[in-house]
């Protein structure tokens, strides 16, 4: 199947290179729930996740003869991270197999968007906007959910002028553009400038541009707060070094009394059609560190923290010609964070025989994601299900807020 080109060139630019940008005050959010002090993340893999790969369901008697090469196991050189007694973990995910045994981690298995078709920019953008169908490309679910939510004192305290959302990487995830103000941090790229010329900039803004000055005086402490003393980028949203770093940086952010409380990443590369074993090793384990660097650089706010881990869609339940795997329906969230009612694989299972298979060739969707998302809203931030319905994720009364997700 040819794939299409997933040049981030399609999506309009928001980002930042290795500085911060605010604009204008975003009102403060009300009734989080239980009194917290909430963060929320997401993460976008772009590309489509294999979740029978990632949360592979051993105890389906279908599933090896599926998977045959690619197939994992409890045994052997690499065998699967135990979960339960019938889905297994990928061995390069250890510190989210620690998570789930702490009751910090949870799978959704068997879920996907509204979407059925099989293009990547169509199912992103159906992700990422929060509409049923594909072409809405203007605003994410995200901002959305952060315009709705009421003034109040729960995820605000202090400066009215704090802006909310986090935008990580050099361009803006679909996700989160919008109305609603967001910050925009990424690891730099650039060669370190020369030490005077930051106070030097700040000078002469100081006297001709004082808003200009206050937001470059802003981005140089975000910038450090972000990337500590190496600010020089690690590698980009595809390579699993450059994945902690940006969830690092992103970490340290959220975790400042002022700072943002909701942020967007997406990672990039997979869409594993060839030699899907070594390459979704290594994506893995950079989401797998990533989630780890959350959970450190956010110190005490990780127990008030939930993370959704979401992807286009899934890919076929056959192994094809080339060890990989081609686009499907199915496929695996993963929720993380001090807030999560975790240890456990949340999932109405539709079994993997030919006639249990979407369309034949695809694990079957059983799960909204949309149902995930709106529970941790809910629950986690106090969105009303109202919003959520109609803004949010408009047209989507027929999909309940998922509930039990939050402790």
């Amino acid at each position: 199947m040819l794939c299409e080109n997933l040049s981030p060139t399609r999506r309009a630019v928001l980002g930042t290179s290795g500085a911060l940008f605010a604009w204008a005050f975003m009102p403060r959010f009300a009734h989080a729930a239980g009194g917290r002090d909430p963060r929320f993340v997401t993460i976008i893999l772009r590309g489509a996740l294999d979740g029978l790969t990632a949360v592979p369901p051993i105890g389906d008697p279908d599933y090896e003869g599926l998977r045959q090469s690619i197939a994992l196991r409890l045994d052997g050189d690499k065998p699967v991270l135990p979960l339960d007694g019938f889905f297994g973990l990928h061995p390069s995910m250890p510190n989210f197999q620690r998570l789930f045994r702490a009751n910090q981690a949870a799978v959704v298995h068997a879920s996907a968007t509204a979407y059925r078709e099989r293009s990547h920019f169509d199912g992103q953008d159906v992700l990422e906007s929060g509409f049923p169908t594909p072409g809405h490309v203007e605003t994410g679910w995200m901002n959305r959910l952060l315009e709705g939510l009421p003034a109040g004192d729960k995820i605000a305290p202090g400066a009215a002028e704090r802006v909310q959302g986090l935008s990580v990487g050099a361009t803006a995830p679909l996700v989160i553009r919008g109305k609603a103000p967001v910050l925009g941090w990424a690891p730099s790229v650039l060669r370190p400038a020369d030490g005077d010329l930051a106070p030097r900039l700040m000078d002469l803004y100081g006297r001709t541009d004082p808003m200009l000055s206050k937001l470059l005086i802003e981005g140089i402490q975000t910038g450090k707060i972000a990337s500590g003393l190496d600010m020089k980028s690690k590698g980009g949203p595809g390579d699993p070094n450059g994945m902690e770093q940006m969830a690092r940086g992103a970490a340290r952010l959220l975790a400042q009394p002022d700072g943002p409380r909701v942020a967007a990443l997406a990672f990039e590369g997979w869409d594993t059609h060839a030699q899907e074993i070594d390459r979704l090793a290594k994506l893995l384990a950079g989401l797998d560190k990533s989630i780890a660097a959350f959970e450190q650089e956010l110190g005490p706010a990780w127990k008030d923290t939930a993370i959704i881990v979401a992807t286009e869609f899934g890919r076929t339940a056959r192994i094809n010609g080339t060890d990989g795997t081609d686009h499907g329906t199915g496929t695996t969230a993963f929720l993380a964070g001090g807030a999560v009612r975790g240890g456990r694989v949340i999932t109405d299972w539709p079994g993997l025989k030919q006639n249990q298979l979407f369309e034949g060739r695809d694990l079957a969707a059983t799960t909204d994601i949309r149902a995930v998302i709106k529970g941790m809203a809910v629950d986690l931030l106090g969105a009303s299900a109202g919003h959520l319905a109609s803004v949010v994720f408009p047209g989507s009364e027929s999909v309940q807020p998922m509930k039990g997700l939050i402790v």
